[in-house]
């Protein structure tokens, strides 16, 4: 929502994870497996039942719109709460304590942007995708390719996360060690999330939206309740205990611990926040949730419910982590994850009891979620990914807009196909590697390329085609250099991508404190370059339907 937000916040657990509960999960794999299986099959009978009501393309890639504000405020909660919330957070405060609890801040914080600056305008101005927004008043073709573009670059770099991330967090439980078997869970997760997008479409991608959010919710709340229980109530306890068995003492209540050592940990933390808080309102996997409401209230209301619902979710972190590092020793944290990734699994084996049944069941709950957490945000991602292609791509460009509905929907099918063949591909080459950058790169691109080009053209009258294409190409381009020699990708021994080569030349682990900047910078450029005079007309048109929903689908 990727170490600094990047690997602990959103990136999954790399390949050398929880060695004490994978153990502990081979004695119970039955359990285990049944639970997954329990999860599975109900959101395979959600996505047929959906299957059979999506009749159009207004339901293939909005629900038909008639997700009620509070459901889609569920379901954008659960689309949002990916293994960052649950797992990288809670991981990064068991080790960093104050400066962890900052990235919970931080995804909160992300949403008043989105409330603010996205959510009602783009429900009342675009039909399906980000496209139809900028298509608006602007050269369709280039325009929607751009978009289009932009997508499924973020969305296969997220996904590309969350897939391997998926197959070591499963094959670890299920005591899979070959790598033939890892690239199977891989596939497994892959075929499944082809099936909820094909046969669901939105509809059944919301509802299991719904279902894990009420999942993700209940096991943050058991474990909270638990550690509170622990520490008879007393968070002054809870607190203290943490700090002394951390054994950094009082500095660990303080901030400064991860991010204040050096001047460039202070600018990555700076550039990382920057990213997050942007980038959300720019994910494309988000913004088409908005379109699954009637109308611009219930897009209001469903913000609404959802920054309540992640909210108490964050308040929650805060047992989880600190919890964490007040049950379990930070050596045995490390060991299991470098980056804390399975703090909160650990932290459930130690409140039911390392040697007892309790514990086992505990773990195994929680794991369950962690991997429905996975594939709600997997089949999201796709969805909006396939979407965009259809709908964009296809429909408008390669089509000119002479696609039927029919047409355009089975073009998506394949899309989803496809994009879920690539993702299986690159997620099973990546099963040993740090996703951490691909996570931060998702961020960075919909901060420096997306999320530029929404505001320009919902608030600039004077606004163009070649400024919109400068300013999502530009901001694409500077992020995914600025990461490719990042230390994300090498440079260092512990957490690059590619060990033992170092060609990095910038020193941060995000690009966002540049690539944002430059995105806003070239919109701006581009526009005052362009030859082509502003339909104003249509920019009249458009904030009279962005501000009062008049006109809108």
């Amino acid at each position: 929502m990727n170490t600094p937000i990047a690997s602990t916040a959103t990136a999954f657990p790399e390949a050398h994870s929880t060695v004490l509960a994978a153990s502990k999960a081979s004695e119970h794999r039955p359990l285990i497996i049944t639970l997954f299986a329990i999860f599975v099959v109900a959101t395979l009978v959600i996505t047929v039942w959906a299957g059979r009501q999506t009749k159009s393309a207004a339901d293939f890639y909005a629900g038909g719109r008639q997700f009620t504000g509070f459901q889609n405020g569920l379901a954008v909660s659960g689309d949002y709460m990916s293994a960052a919330s649950f797992l990288g957070i809670a991981g990064a405060i068991a080790l960093f304590g104050y400066d962890g609890f900052l990235y919970s801040i931080g995804f909160l914080v992300a949403w008043l942007v989105a409330l603010l600056l996205v959510a009602e305008p783009l429900r009342n101005s675009g039909r399906y995708t980000m496209g139809d927004v900028l298509a608006f008043r602007m050269r369709q073709r280039p325009v929607r390719t751009a978009a289009g573009t932009s997508t499924i670059v973020v969305s296969i770099f997220y996904l590309l996360a969350q897939m391997a991330g998926a197959g070591v967090l499963v094959s670890l439980l299920l005591g899979i060690t070959s790598d033939g078997g890892k690239v199977g869970i891989v596939a497994l997760v892959g075929v499944l999330m082809i099936v909820y997008v094909t046969i669901g479409g939105m509809k059944g991608t919301t509802w299991v939206q719904m279902v894990k959010a009420v999942l993700l919710i209940a096991g943050a709340l058991l474990l909270t309740f638990l550690v509170l229980l622990k520490f008879d109530f007393n968070v002054s306890d809870l607190l203290g205990t943490a700090a002394e068995n951390s054994g950094k003492g009082a500095p660990f209540l303080e901030p400064g611990l991860k991010y204040g050592a050096t001047s460039t940990s202070k600018l990555d933390f700076i550039s990382l926040g920057i990213a997050l808080v942007l980038g959300t309102a720019g994910l494309p996997h988000i913004l088409i949730r908005f379109y699954t409401v009637p109308t611009a209230k219930a897009a209001r209301k469903s913000v609404n419910w959802a920054i309540g619902i992640i909210g108490a979710f964050y308040l929650m972190t805060i047992a989880l982590g600190f919890g964490a590092a007040a049950l379990i020793s930070p050596k045995e944290i490390t060991d299991s994850n470098p980056a804390g990734n399975t703090a909160a699994p650990l932290l459930a084996l130690h409140l039911g009891g390392t040697d007892s049944n309790w514990g086992a069941i505990l773990l195994a709950t929680i794991s369950a979620v962690a991997f429905a957490t996975i594939l709600a945000v997997v089949a999201g991602l796709t969805l909006a990914s396939s979407s965009s292609f259809a709908h964009d791509i296809y429909a408008n460009v390669i089509k000119k807009g002479k696609a039927d509905e029919k047409e355009e929907v089975r073009a998506a099918r394949w899309a989803t196909v496809f994009i879920g063949i690539v993702s299986i591909g690159l997620g099973a080459l990546a099963r040993d590697l740090n996703v951490a950058g691909l996570v931060a790169l998702a961020f960075a691109v919909a901060a420096s390329a997306n999320l530029p080009t929404i505001l320009y053209s919902l608030f600039w009258k004077r606004f163009t085609t070649q400024g919109a294409l400068w300013s999502i190409y530009g901001g694409l381009t500077t992020a995914v250099v600025l990461v490719l020699f990042s230390p994300v990708v090498s440079g260092n021994e512990k957490t690059s991508m590619f060990k033992g080569v170092d060609f990095h030349w910038f020193p941060l682990e995000n690009p966002g404190l540049i690539s944002i900047p430059v995105g806003f910078l070239l919109g701006w450029l581009g526009t005052m370059l362009s030859k082509e005079e502003p339909d104003k007309d249509k920019y009249a048109e458009l904030e009279v339907r962005s501000l009062t929903g008049t006109g809108a689908h």
